[in-house]
């Protein structure tokens, strides 16, 4: 599975760091290509020349490669990589990462990266466990990189207990897991809805929800991740993907988004619609701001085209429909009628009632149902988690 693929390998200062020496030899056995960055604090632990001969190629740690000044480019190297691997990860590199330091050549690649990150933290036990380092891997997971659990083990202290790094054994079956499944769905079109619709009262004002659009980019990244080509129509948000494989079309309203889903829709072997349209627009846009009076203001509404109900109709053979219920009420009697109602195949769940679920959260707590009545409940899990729960259902579907 790592035949041919490139990873670029990160030492941090760690007694660990002798490990990274196998880990080497163990990716270049497995025929990648290896390129490692170390810190300095690492050359107290290892020398750069036995990693330099084990990946046979020059170990970097400053950003000029000698006295003539030459550059050893950060950006270039984050665009080389297939997958970044940091083992041993410190605690001080991984607060630097969690909070966008970068005071080192490790820190300036991390940033540039754009391939998958996996980290590997070793520590004393107490330090894993202090609060500012169990936020700081929160953030790093939420941030979309993979960590590689420190296993329970003797410590360089001589205590007892979890904060060993992962073995370079470990370390290679992760990255070669990733790359087994990363092209599950190649050769998939994708089409995906994501954040709210505004619909116009006048120049400046609108109806609209909460909708933050995280749920939807979270699911289209995970969908391209796994090598979807993924055309993502979004309502307006603050989110933003640079994702190769993602086409974003930005709408506004209601009727822009039905647009770009008809045309999209056709061609998709999947839609997963996670935007939270609006179900009512004014009948009458106001062509100037509507002045404030003493008098009362009333606004007639019209039912805005039901995009979901509209794609289910058009479904042909094969193609996957993936719906999303947010309710306050007799939540599962009320998505079962939606997915019988709109043709879905798969509908996801969630409650306003759980808390940390639904609208502005980095979290979310769903359930997903398909068209057999088969439930699986989740726990309340990040974003980006639960969109690879419903990226799972989605491929258990195409191979029902």
């Amino acid at each position: 599975m790592l035949h041919n693929k490139k990873i670029l390998l990160g030492v941090t200062g760690s007694i660990a760091a002798y490990k990274s020496a196998v880990l080497t030899r163990l990716l270049v056995k497995a025929g990648a290509t290896v390129k490692v960055v170390m810190t300095s604090a690492a050359h107290d632990f290892i020398t750069p020349l036995t990693l330099a001969t084990l990946s046979k190629n020059p170990v970097l740690t400053t950003f000029s490669k000698d006295e003539t000044g030459q550059w050893n480019n950060h950006v270039d190297l984050g665009l080389w990589a297939d997958a970044m691997v940091i083992a041993p990860a410190s605690a001080n590199t991984l607060a630097k990462m969690a909070n966008g330091l970068c005071d080192n050549l490790l820190l300036a690649v991390y940033l540039s990266a754009r391939c998958p990150v996996f980290f590997a933290p070793a520590m004393d036990l107490d330090m894993l466990q202090h609060p500012v380092t169990q936020h700081n891997l929160h953030k790093l997971k939420d941030f979309g990189n993979i960590l590689i659990d420190p296993t329970y083990g003797e410590l360089a202290s001589g205590l007892v207990g979890q904060g060993r790094m992962a073995e370079p054994e470990e370390i290679v079956a992760a990255l070669e897991k990733h790359f087994a499944t990363q092209k599950k769905l190649g050769g998939k079109k994708v089409l995906v809805t994501a954040g709210p619709t505004y619909e116009a009262l006048d120049p400046v004002r609108f109806i609209g929800n909460h909708s933050s659009g995280k749920m939807g980019f979270a699911i289209a990244e995970a969908l391209a991740d796994l090598g979807a080509e993924v055309n993502l129509v979004t309502g307006p948000t603050q989110q933003h993907t640079t994702h190769t494989q993602i086409n974003v079309i930005n709408v506004t309203s209601a009727e822009q988004m039905y647009t770009a889903c008809a045309t999209h829709f056709p061609t998709a072997d999947v839609t997963v619609l996670a935007a939270a349209v609006a179900d009512y627009r004014p009948v009458e846009v106001a062509e100037q701001k509507i002045k404030k009076s003493d008098a009362n203001l009333t606004i007639e509404l019209t039912k805005t085209r039901d995009i979901a109900a509209s794609l289910g109709k058009m479904k042909h053979n094969g193609q996957v429909i993936v719906g999303f219920a947010l309710e306050t009420e007799n939540e599962k009697a009320n998505a079962l009628s939606k997915l019988e109602r709109k043709n879905f195949d798969l509908i996801v769940l969630n409650s306003l009632n759980d808390k940390g679920a639904g609208f502005q959260h980095d979290t979310n707590k769903i359930t997903i149902i398909d068209k057999e009545q088969r439930v699986k409940s989740f726990e309340l899990k990040t974003k980006k988690e639960v969109a690879q729960d419903i990226v799972n259902a989605i491929i258990e579907k195409l191979h029902d």
